[in-house]
């Protein structure tokens, strides 16, 4: 423990360190400078006393956006300043190796150095404001996605069905419930045949939903609303007084939700029925890659479903599309995904899209198409 405190706090000096070169190039105002470090200790500080009264046990999720916030808002930018001026510093090394055998070739750039300092400073900045924009409106800028998918055998009846899907609530993370109001007016804007929801309502807590049963329980569908559980609707990263308590939690959730107008689907099916046709919804427990759990069973999920039937899988993690989905006999045409929160952070433009989850999950966001099978991959709602 100790040790790793150390390596930590010498990264933090070494961050610091070079943060500060770049700062001090830009001014030689003494106060501006005595300025900087108060304020970087004090961020600090509040940084580290929220680490130490943080416990997996509490259930005030303000003080884990505190941390979390403080992290990506004046920490994470940082990391840009040092990338370029550590760049500078590689290309001043091989300068001074060139001097030692050129003695007239320069090794020092003032200019230079203020330049990439600005360059540093100042895109570290706009990182920063995008953080702080994200966290403060970013999560209340939701937009409809607008996707039409053909699915091989929907029956006739079913054309132009139009089925809404929400993801990622995480409900503990919002404070305001009637800040939401917004959203879900918009939600009712599409009037859905079908409403699902994809996993993940809250972080950790059943109770976290709670506020939010009477908002959520005005969502309107003509069929229904149906819910799957998320790899967070089981309360894997919260410490519990007991394995009872803990058991409690999903159940709560259920009854929760199913206030809220949502049927929960654990390894199961349904089946929306229009003239003598159907469309069979199934839904599963969370499946992804380790460490995430691996709860889902589409062959339970798929029991008494026609295998020439069209079928609609609800399942949280987009793994479990790529791994065991596709190749499934039970042939799901459409497996609708959340998790990835993939535009958290990254760029979404009309031809180009990027974000650094990509590289844990291929399929991040967005319509994909494998082996004739399709996935939808939700941004997240919260």
């Amino acid at each position: 423990m100790q040790k790793n405190i150390l390596i930590i706090t010498g990264i933090v000096f070494l961050l610091e360190f070079y943060v500060y070169q770049a700062f001090k190039t830009l001014t030689n105002n003494s106060w501006l400078r005595i300025a900087y470090w108060v304020i970087t200790v004090a961020v600090y500080a509040l940084f580290v006393f929220e680490i130490l009264n943080f416990k997996r046990s509490d259930r005030d999720q303000q003080r884990i956006q505190i941390f979390a916030s403080i992290f990506v808002i004046f920490i994470l930018p940082k990391l840009l300043i040092v990338v370029v001026l550590l760049i500078d510093d590689i290309i001043r090394l091989f300068s001074f190796g060139i001097s030692s055998v050129q003695s007239s070739a320069p090794t020092h750039f003032p200019a230079r150095r203020k330049f990439l300092s600005i360059i540093g400073i100042g895109t570290a900045a706009l990182l920063s404001y995008a953080f702080i924009d994200g966290i403060i409106f970013g999560k209340y800028r939701h937009n409809v996605r607008k996707v039409k998918i053909k699915l091989a055998g929907l029956p006739v009846s079913f054309k132009g069905y139009k089925i809404i899907q929400i993801s990622d609530v995480h409900s503990g993370s919002f404070f305001h419930p009637e800040k939401l109001q917004h959203a879900i007016d918009l939600i009712n804007e599409q009037n859905a045949d079908l409403i699902l929801f994809t996993g993940d309502m809250i972080n950790n807590f059943a109770e976290e939903f709670e506020p939010f049963i009477p908002l959520f329980k005005t969502i309107k569908s003509k069929d229904g609303k149906l819910s799957i559980l998320g790899n967070h609707d089981y309360g894997d990263y919260a410490d519990w007084p007991s394995p009872e308590e803990k058991a409690k939690n999903i159940p709560k959730l259920i009854d929760f939700q199913k206030q809220a107008g949502f049927e929960m689907l654990r390894n199961e099916n349904r089946f929306i029925e229009k003239n003598g046709e159907k469309l069979y919804i199934l839904g599963v427990e969370n499946w992804g890659i380790k460490p995430f759990p691996q709860y889902g069973d589409l062959d339970k999920a798929s029991q008494g479903v026609p295998p020439e039937a069209a079928k609609i899988l609800m399942s949280h993690d987009p793994t479990h599309f790529d791994y065991k989905v596709k190749m499934h006999p039970s042939n799901v045409q459409l497996t609708l995904s959340g998790h990835t929160h993939g535009m958290q952070f990254g760029i979404d433009l009309k031809n180009f899209k990027w974000s650094p989850v990509k590289y844990k999950y291929p399929k991040w966001a967005d319509l994909y198409e494998s082996e004739g099978k399709h996935l939808y991959v939700n941004r997240g709602f919260g």
